[in-house]
This record gives C-alpha cells, sequence and structure tokens, in this order.
C-alpha cells in the first residue's frame, strides 16, 4: 500500500499544470450623448490695434532721453525721444551765415546795377558790360535761394532729432534707450493708434470655408463664462496660409463701445455652419487618444454574449473644440454608442474587456470622475501595455 501511495504521488507530480486563464480587464464605459447645446467653434486670439507704428528717427545720432515707457497713452505731437541735437544746430548756424553772405552780395550787386545802368543812358558803358552786371546780379539772387533752402534744410534735421508722436496712442514697445547711438530709421517707439480695435487669430484651412468677410462672430475676454460676450464682425482674412502652421490669419473688428485692453487673451466663438447642423457628441478628455497617425481616436465597445464583455474597435473621430467639461465630437461617433470613459490610452485594438460593474454612463454635456472610474483606471493598468498620446 506504501508503495501505491508513493507512486500515486509521483504520477501526480509529472502531470502538466493547468494554463492560467487571460486576465479580462474591466473597464468603465459612457453611452455617448448628443449635446444639448448649440454647437460653435472657438479660437484663441489676441487684441491689437488696427493701426500700429514703429517710429524712428530721420535722423542719425546720439538718444538724449525717451520720456515715454510701454503701456503709456500719448497724445498728437507729445515728445517720444530726443536726440543731440548739438550738431546740427551748428549746421543750421553755418547755413544762415552763408544766407547772409549771399544777401548781402546781393544786395551790393544790385546797386551796382543801378549805377551801371545809368551809366549805360549816358553811353559811357557799352551793352555787352551791362549784361555781364545784370548777369552777375541774377547769380547772386540764386546763391541767395540756394543758401535760403540749405538754411531750411539744416532747420529740418534740427528739428528731426524730436521724435513726437502723429496721433493719439499708446505705447506698445520701446525699443531703444537713452545713450544709444541710432541710425536713421531705427526703431526707437512702438505706437497703437487709438481708435477701434481687433482681434488676430488663425483658423486652419480645413475650416477657412466657414469664414466669410463681414460675418458676425462673438468674442469673449479670457475668464471662462464669466465675462460677458462682445459682438465682432470678421474684417480681413489672409489670401494665403502661414506655410509652417498651413493656418490662415484672420481678423475681426470689436464693434460697440467697450473695448477690451490691447495683449489681451480673447476667445473668439464662431457659430456653426448650416452643413454643421448634425447633432455633436460631448466626451470627456479621458476618452481620448492620438493614433499612431496622429489622429484622434475613441475605443468603441462591441459587446458580444449578454452585453457583460465584449471586444474594443478603435474609432477615429473629429472634434471641433473643447467645452467647459471637456471635448466636442463633430464627426465619427454616434450618439448612444458606448466608448471607454478611462485609461484609453492603455488598451489594444479587439482586446477583449468586461464592463465594469457599476454599468455604462451616459454622458452629453455634464463630465465628472467618480470612484468607480478610479478604481476602473486602477483595473485597467494591472497589466501595462504601449502608453498612446492623448489629445
Amino acid at each position: 500500500m506504501l508503495a501505491a501511495a508513493v507512486l500515486l504521488a509521483l504520477l501526480g507530480a509529472c502531470s502538466k499544470p493547468e494554463p492560467t486563464p487571460p486576465v479580462v480587464r474591466a473597464v468603465k464605459l459612457l453611452t455617448a450623448g448628443a449635446s444639448p447645446h448649440v454647437a460653435h467653434t472657438e479660437y484663441a486670439g489676441v487684441v491689437t490695434a488696427r493701426s500700429e507704428a514703429t517710429l524712428g528717427f530721420r535722423v542719425a545720432g546720439k538718444l538724449l532721453e525717451r520720456p515715454v515707457a510701454m503701456g503709456q497713452a500719448v497724445r498728437k505731437g507729445q515728445l517720444l525721444a530726443q536726440l543731440d541735437a548739438s550738431d546740427y544746430r551748428l549746421s543750421a548756424a553755418a547755413a544762415a551765415a552763408q544766407l547772409r553772405a549771399a544777401v548781402t552780395e546781393r544786395d551790393v550787386l544790385a546797386a551796382d546795377l543801378k549805377r551801371f545802368e545809368a551809366l549805360r543812358a549816358q553811353n559811357f558803358i557799352s551793352a555787352a558790360e551791362l549784361e555781364r552786371r545784370s548777369a552777375a546780379l541774377k547769380a547772386a539772387q540764386s546763391r541767395v535761394a540756394q543758401a535760403q533752402a540749405q538754411l531750411t534744410a539744416q532747420g529740418n534735421q534740427t528739428e528731426y532729432t524730436r521724435l513726437v508722436a502723429h496721433a493719439d496712442a499708446i505705447v506698445t514697445a520701446t525699443l531703444a534707450e537713452p545713450g544709444q547711438v541710432v541710425g536713421a530709421g531705427t526703431p526707437v517707439v512702438r505706437l497703437a493708434l487709438d481708435g477701434p480695435r481687433e482681434v488676430s487669430f488663425a483658423v486652419p484651412e480645413q475650416r477657412l470655408a466657414q469664414v466669410q468677410p463681414g460675418q458676425q462672430v462673438q468674442v469673449r475676454a479670457w475668464g471662462g463664462q464669466a465675462q460677458p460676450l462682445l459682438p465682432a464682425r470678421v474684417r480681413e482674412i489672409a489670401a494665403s496660409a502661414d506655410p509652417a502652421t498651413r493656418t490662415f490669419a484672420v481678423k475681426v473688428e470689436i464693434l460697440g463701445e467697450r473695448q477690451p485692453p490691447l495683449g489681451a487673451t480673447i476667445t473668439v466663438i464662431w457659430p456653426q455652419a448650416a452643413s454643421d447642423s448634425a447633432p455633436l457628441i460631448h466626451l470627456p478628455g479621458t476618452a481620448l487618444w492620438r493614433n499612431q497617425a496622429g489622429r484622434n481616436a475613441v475605443w468603441v465597445f462591441e459587446p458580444q454574449g449578454d452585453g457583460s464583455s465584449g471586444t474594443l474597435a478603435e474609432r477615429e473621430v473629429e472634434l471641433a473644440g473643447p467645452d467647459a467639461n471637456g471635448w466636442i465630437v463633430r464627426s465619427g461617433l454616434r450618439a448612444g454608442e458606448r466608448v471607454v470613459a478611462t485609461g484609453a490610452h492603455v488598451l489594444q485594438a479587439g482586446e477583449r474587456v468586461r464592463v465594469y460593474a457599476s454599468g455604462p454612463q451616459t454622458h452629453a454635456g455634464a463630465m465628472g470622475t467618480t470612484g468607480a472610474a478610479v478604481e476602473a483606471d486602477q483595473a485597467i493598468a494591472a497589466q501595462p501595455t504601449p502608453a498612446r498620446e492623448q489629445p
């Protein structure tokens, strides 16, 4: 009997172990729901003045003072910067002296001509001599005009050492400091002229067809829903795309008396186009990831059997933009489809999963991560897999 027991034990030790069943991940699902809100697209832009000017001196010299600072409001004719005008004043003084000498010479020749005319009347001199005296006077008069023009030019050069505002404006940048030697045309101060303001932003080329000159839009200052909406109108659309970003620069003018400050970050709210009137889907950011092609995608749950388990299928989606609680899906997903809510970046196409016990959740604008969702994330992450990038 003892030998039989030992033999049975040895036979049991030689038998193959039973294979471990594959681990089926538990995933938290949500049911995609149509948005109850009006669809729109949002762009981020910056407030700029419609007219801006970068000012510099028309002459070269050493910068003595620049009494304005960035952000300061200036009036038309106000001094912005001053060059050392010593050399220009000396040149103007020399030109004035040359003018006085030319005037004196002209007056002497004019008096001589009168005397020679009297002598010619008495035939004491020839007609040729009188003509020479007349020509000398005309030459002297030309030298006076030349000296006068030179004096005016030197006076202008002296005046050009003062840089003044050509209109009411706001200083947006100071580009030179006192003590610096600047050349003619070197930028010294940049001004944003007081007047209408606009928002500059970029539109991707696939959305350019929605943008039309004169189109009415709304803008909101940075700060969320608490900021008031301001009316605006499309004023300018770039004729060509930026070669680096492949986006088109668009400018909208802000209507009404209420104008946001220069440089403020603005959200441009674009109404949904009539051709895009299909209901949009709202999803949390945790449900989205980027596939190998760099496109946004979600995992769609395909149930099997009683629906408690199934497989995952990759689905590319097109985003219309963010909203306060997540992202708006323009196309690629239908209302009622179930997608993985969290942990999408660690899943694989065709992977078999089971529904987390708390059941599916509908998402139609209201977002939130519950304790069950956190537990589901922990269950999904139990087996490491290559991570994917989220949008």
